[in-house]
């Protein structure tokens, strides 16, 4: 481990000693909430990640529809949510606070600033664990306030209340039902980016100058931070293994911002610094498959089926929920059992009739 990843995980660590117990006595004390009354939400999640920014979006979903009339601000770290939440049209305002808060001071204290000036009727922290969204939580000037923990009968009822999209849509039913709201049991949204028609289409010109139209599409992002990346003789042993019996897709590889390609650029490849782009082009293909990133939680938030591999970080918590998205560990298992998984799917799908006749899938 580099002495950097060394000294944020000591920080962290003690921060967290600090910060754990905050809000676990909350000031309303369990006093019923009336719907009218809620007119103006504060969500929290201090974090400049594109995926962890992608993870909030089933919260406010579940915010607006419990909602509909309020207002929504955020409270959050970068650039990444005023891009990727811009089609929410419930949010009123997105404090920012700068990516780099010691290089930024001032920024950073004005976002805290900001947040103080503000009144709210909830306050949702949209991460238990995070130390900043929890010290956010108790800031700002809030009646009510849900902390996000994770409850006893969510824990023994609910076998995906580990999901870091779901256990705060969890903890938020959890809170409003000990406030007099009726028990919610819909199944809990996916990850939206919300693209608009406009930008789908435009997606689907971009993917067409990589590759013929006359066949659907399988997409690959071989990148990812630190251990979570493969290798790229591991990539290449799985491309060859995916190239045979799929004559009839296209392949192509989404190119992280770094521009660095596992498969040594050998297949059509797309780039852009424009993440909503991006997801344009993956909604366009029929599969997406890729390590645990932030554009493994883009592929799932534009509702394309999406295969997460995963060999460090918890499927459980992280994992691809959508539609006929599944997660690999790819310490169990090989090769061809895993190729068999994304074969469940094309053909699950109703898409890959030839592949159907030769496996006899169902």
């Amino acid at each position: 481990m580099h002495v950097r990843k060394k000294v944020d995980k000591v920080r962290q660590t003690i921060i967290w000693s600090l910060t754990k117990n905050v809000g676990l006595a909350p000031g309303d004390h369990g006093e019923r909430i009336s719907p009218p009354e809620i007119k103006k939400i504060l969500i929290t999640r201090p974090n400049h990640r594109l995926g962890n920014t992608l993870l909030i979006t089933p919260l406010l979903q579940e915010v607006i529809d419990t909602f509909p009339q309020a207002q929504i601000d955020l409270f959050v770290k970068g650039k990444a949510a005023s891009v990727l939440l811009r089609n929410y049209d419930n949010i009123n305002r997105i404090i920012q606070l700068p990516g780099k808060p010691f290089k930024n001071l001032f920024r950073y204290l004005n976002g805290w600033i900001t947040l103080r000036r503000q009144r709210y009727d909830l306050a949702i922290n949209a991460a238990y664990h995070s130390s900043s969204g929890r010290l956010s939580t108790r800031f700002a000037r809030s009646r009510y306030r849900c902390f996000g923990d994770p409850d006893e009968h969510t824990r023994s009822n609910r076998k995906d209340h580990e999901h870091a999209a779901k256990y705060p849509v969890y903890s938020l039913r959890s809170y409003l039902s000990m406030r007099g709201f009726p028990e919610n049991k819909k199944p809990i949204a996916p990850l939206n980016l919300r693209l608009s028609a406009s930008e789908i289409a435009g997606g689907r010109k971009l993917l067409n100058t990589l590759v013929a139209d006359d066949k659907r599409t399988i997409c690959l992002f071989t990148y990812a931070t630190g251990e979570k990346c493969y290798s790229k003789s591991w990539w290449d042993e799985f491309y060859q293994r995916l190239t045979t019996g799929h004559s009839n897709y296209n392949i192509i590889e989404v190119l992280p911002v770094e521009n660095i390609s596992q498969l040594s650029f050998a297949i059509p490849a797309f780039y852009s610094r424009d993440v909503r782009e991006i997801g344009s082009v993956i909604a366009n293909t029929e599969l997406f498959i890729g390590a645990d990133s932030g554009m493994m939680h883009l592929a799932s938030s534009v509702q394309t089926n999406t295969v997460g591999l995963f060999k460090i970080t918890n499927p459980a918590t992280f994992g691809p929920y959508n539609n006929k998205s599944v997660s690999i560990d790819t310490n169990t298992g090989n090769l061809d059992d895993w190729i068999r998984v994304i074969d469940n799917i094309l053909v699950g799908s109703g898409l890959k009739d030839e592949l159907h006749q030769q496996t006899g899938f169902s």
